[in-house]
């Protein structure tokens, strides 16, 4: 059963996994960047992120995916680039379970679906969230909430 929530805190993918688990009032963290870096300026600090000691964005990255049960990297494009592709294949140096659900190739319902699968299948309790950040793929962060709200509180209180 998923009891935790964790991502980086970048624009985008990020910060719309940790935005609605402080909006359900769930679990959540991750590492972020010494002094707190995003490409939106300093993460907030209602989002309970730990610094690395570098600023270095790939630091973070890695060590969210190597502290979490599985990975999950959410995109609009069809295939994995840049640093979504950096996180995949720390999913795998970290022999970690991961999941690219691409919006390109998936409806909404589905890829809830398949998101629950993977969490039951992997028996994931902290699931890292991950994804490209807004300016290299506007609409992610919108993607992102609606898959892990579909998937995780489908029903509105």
């Amino acid at each position: 059963m998923l009891t935790r929530i964790v991502s980086g805190g970048q624009t985008g993918a990020d910060i719309a996994a940790l935005e609605l688990a402080l909006e359900k009032r769930f679990p959540h963290g991750g590492w972020c960047p010494r002094g707190r870096r995003s490409l939106a300026g300093p993460i907030p600090d209602c989002f309970e992120l730990t610094q690395t000691p570098s600023a270095d964005y790939l630091q973070r990255t890695e060590w969210n995916v190597r502290d979490s049960d599985g990975t999950v990297i959410l995109t609009l494009g069809a295939s994995l680039n840049g640093g979504s592709l950096k996180t995949m294949n720390y999913v795998h140096d970290h022999q970690k379970p991961g999941l690219h659900l691409s919006s390109a190739k998936l409806e909404l319902a589905e890829a809830a679906r398949t998101l629950l699968d993977f969490i039951e299948q992997h028996d994931i309790k902290t699931l890292n969230v991950a994804g490209p950040r807004e300016s290299k793929e506007p609409g992610i962060h919108d993607w992102t909430r609606a898959v892990l709200q579909a998937a995780l509180w489908p029903i509105q209180p």
